[in-house]
């Protein structure tokens, strides 16, 4: 048994929190982990601050303490607080095929860092490794999906959110074949962030498609995006047209060579580069 730490007097004054609300979130949500003194009196750490801390930050933004104590994790123990924290455990539930903790770590994730941080510093890397366990053949196509599936509805929630824009609109596509969109639904919520329209489409939309709404909602920019090698073919005999759009490519089969082949401009595969690359043709 352990005398340090604060009693709750002390963590009540070190949050805001009156010491009886810290008692029934303690009691109800299992969110505190007090060690004991001799005389058996509670003492709280700088883990169970912060965690305090960090559910009334959700508090201000609208959850119920319900929601905010699951999203938390409800254990009586420290929850992952950075990015590879983070990757780190969202690759073990994975692995476990555990899909409700996929679920909460990724809400958790979006919670806890700001979202540019979280899709280029969790979610981008964690598919990428997902991607290589499943090559070397540690995960099962099923625990590939699991995951994309999973970051695929985290972020169409944020997309969902619909506001005005201040640069212009993007249209953002997957050419035919491509299926594979989680890079250009991770775009899309960056580039909402940055101040643009967007209408996102998604995979496997007919080019023809993706040109006739570009062209109908006067955007500023059309976002394709080439996973695929026989993707750049296509889009070489497709792109020889002129719009009043700018026709962007990137993507993992993008190269800056082929993409100027075809007449469009060049984009980084890195997310944040991508976008401000992209903020350069808003206005």
């Amino acid at each position: 048994m352990s005398s340090a730490g604060l009693n709750i007097a002390a963590l009540a004054k070190r949050t805001g929190v009156a010491a009886d609300t810290l008692r029934k979130w303690e009691q109800r949500y299992k969110i505190l982990s007090p060690t004991r003194t001799s005389g058996g009196q509670r003492r709280y750490s700088e883990v169970d601050v912060a965690r305090v801390q960090w559910l009334v930050e959700r508090l201000g933004e609208g959850y119920r303490i319900g929601e905010a104590a699951t999203l938390l994790g409800g254990t009586a123990g420290e929850t992952s607080r950075t990015p590879q924290e983070h990757r780190d455990a969202l690759l073990a539930a994975a692995g476990a095929a555990d899909t409700e903790t996929v679920a909460r770590l990724l809400d958790q994730a979006f919670a806890l860092h700001p979202l540019v941080e979280t899709l280029t510093s969790v979610v981008e890397p964690l598919l990428r490794r997902v991607g290589d366990e499943w090559k070397a053949g540690n995960f099962t196509v099923a625990q590939e999906h699991l995951v994309s599936e999973a970051v695929r509805a985290r972020i169409e929630r944020l997309l969902a959110d619909a506001r005005g824009g201040v640069r212009g609109l993007a249209v953002l596509a997957c050419p035919p074949g491509e299926r594979h969109d989680c890079g250009l639904l991770m775009l899309a919520v960056m580039l909402r962030a940055d101040g643009w329209q967007v209408a996102y489409l998604g995979a496997d939309t007919p080019l023809e498609d993706s040109f006739e709404l570009a062209t109908r909602l006067d955007a500023s920019v059309l976002c394709l995006s080439a996973t695929m090698p026989d993707t750049m073919a296509t889009l070489k005999d497709a792109l020889g047209r002129r719009d009043k759009f700018e026709v962007v490519v990137g993507g993992t089969a993008a190269t800056a060579k082929a993409v100027e082949s075809t007449g469009a401009r060049y984009v980084n595969s890195n997310l944040a580069s991508a976008v401000r690359e992209l903020r350069a043709l808003g206005g």
